[in-house]
């Protein structure tokens, strides 16, 4: 019967959208359903109301959210607070209202304090002061979560929200103003060993910050893995980690892949940029003991990622991707 489902997948083009939409086809689903930008602005609550009311999907992921790395959030503050409440709210709203059976909300580790104790648990949530550079992000992104408790407290119904760590992978953002950290350092070291075999000079790529932030990581495969086996089993607690639980520096990641990609230049770090959080690494026991793990390695996720990119390079110079 499961498998018969109506599934909607909320930002089915994103990076992690698609690839929810990839492992529910692998698996059987037949009946996903998406809808474009141009087709359904899920800013607004009207357009997302008739969307539910015509389609009455059975199951709703929300993978859609305005996201970018740490100058993105402090230059568009509003953008990122607003655009983000104004989606997840219509979303969980409309399947409130149209009687969805399962609702899974995907936030971000950034919704737990700067300075909570490492690894990460759930009940860290609202302890203490958030990060400073993407705070906007992480208070839309709380009251996605406490929205989904209160509905759960109320109702009784099956929605959950997951917190997965840092991801990356295939359809990753590889536009260097808006771009996290790990597809950032792809690009930079592909332009730069792209240089250098034009030049015959072993060119240097600049990094930001000292280094020594930690930082735990994820494939997004791996995550659209957990996704499907959250939707498919019913949990007892209204919000989980998702991640590896193991974190390595970033000066270990940019050696990692510039290792993959063959690099040969120096790497330079400006510290006169931010670091951002010290640490961040999730507790994901919860999860784990429930029967779910990742089984993609870091090496494995950024060979895949890189290859992507290559695959698809053209098309990211030229922003459309």
């Amino acid at each position: 019967m499961m498998k018969s489902k109506k599934i909607y997948i909320a930002g089915h083009k994103g990076m992690v959208g698609s690839a929810v939409w990839r492992a529910l086809e692998a698996r059987g689903y037949k009946n996903v359903l998406g809808c474009s930008k141009q087709d359904l602005d899920l800013r607004n609550q009207y357009q997302v109301n008739h969307f539910f009311q015509k389609e009455q999907p059975e199951i709703v992921i929300d993978a859609a959210a305005l996201v970018g790395g740490i100058m993105a959030n402090k230059d568009n503050p509003y953008p990122f607070i607003m655009d983000n409440l104004q989606i997840q709210m219509n979303l969980m709203d409309a399947a409130h209202q149209n009687k969805v059976e399962k609702f899974i909300f995907l936030g971000s580790s950034c919704i737990y304090p700067k300075e909570a104790p490492q690894p990460l648990k759930e009940e860290y949530l609202l302890t203490a002061p958030l990060e400073p550079t993407n705070e906007w992000y992480a208070i839309a992104k709380i009251a996605g979560v406490k929205t989904v408790e209160a509905i759960r407290k109320q109702y009784n119904k099956d929605f959950v929200s997951l917190m997965p760590t840092n991801l990356y992978g295939i359809r990753d953002n590889f536009d260097l103003q808006t771009s996290h950290v790990l597809p950032a350092m792809i690009r930079k070291f592909y332009e730069a060993k792209e240089k250098s075999e034009k030049t015959g000079i072993n060119e240097p790529v600049e990094l930001w910050g000292t280094g020594n932030p930690k930082r735990e990581f994820l494939f997004v495969d791996d995550l659209a893995e957990a996704i499907i086996f959250v939707m498919e089993n019913k949990l007892e607690e209204s919000l989980y980690n998702v991640g590896s639980g193991e974190d390595l520096s970033l000066k270990e990641l940019a050696l990692r892949v510039q290792k993959i990609i063959e690099h040969q230049g120096e790497i330079i770090w400006d510290t006169s940029k931010p670091d951002g959080t010290p640490r961040k690494v999730m507790e994901v026991s919860k999860l784990k003991k429930m029967g779910w793990s990742p089984k993609i390695t870091l090496e494995q996720g950024i060979e895949e990622t890189y290859q992507w990119f290559l695959e698809n390079r053209e098309k990211i110079k030229e922003m459309k991707l």
